[in-house]
């Protein structure tokens, strides 16, 4: 990818055989695009119908950063935030989506005080699925190669799973 200074406008990368194109919007974090990226080729395989930057088909308050439905189209079955949540909006979502996998990405690696958020919106939920905390490593710029092809390094995501 791009270093931040060079990423205008627009990035594309390729995953598992797929083409993402990200419009990165003038409010919007180069940091912010490129977690999206990532999240998107490390989920593909599991969520093939992955989506970025949609909107869900049905009515909802939030809207995710990434999402893959259920075969019905009613239900979110994946569910992917990028940089900052709040703790509300965790805990509704986790009480809204009980079968729902969650993944939420911080910039930079390893983040105790979003892990402290994450514990705090799962007090008392009960949840049928996972919820992922992924620390982004400042270097998942440079994880494109040549042909945009994203590769994900093995062990380059640091991740605290919360299972259900």
């Amino acid at each position: 990818m791009p270093p931040a200074d060079q990423l205008r406008r627009k990035l594309t990368v390729r995953s598992h055989g797929r083409t993402l194109v990200l419009v990165k919007r003038a409010e919007e974090s180069v940091e912010h695009v490129v977690q999206k990226a990532v999240l998107w080729a490390r989920y593909l395989p599991a969520y093939p119908e992955l989506r970025v930057e949609q909107r869900l088909p049905f009515p909802s308050r939030y809207k995710p950063d990434l999402y893959a439905l259920d075969p019905t189209g009613q239900q979110p079955v994946f569910w992917g935030e990028c940089g900052v949540t709040s703790r509300e909006k965790m805990r509704e979502l986790f009480r809204r989506h009980p079968a729902t996998h969650f993944a939420f990405s911080r910039w930079g690696g390893d983040d105790p005080g979003f892990a402290a958020l994450v514990d705090a919106a799962l007090a008392g939920v009960r949840r049928r699925a996972p919820v992922e905390l992924l620390g982004v490593p400042g270097e998942a710029d440079g994880w494109v190669g040549d042909g945009r092809e994203l590769r994900v390094p093995d062990g380059a995501l640091e991740c605290r799973v919360w299972a259900p």
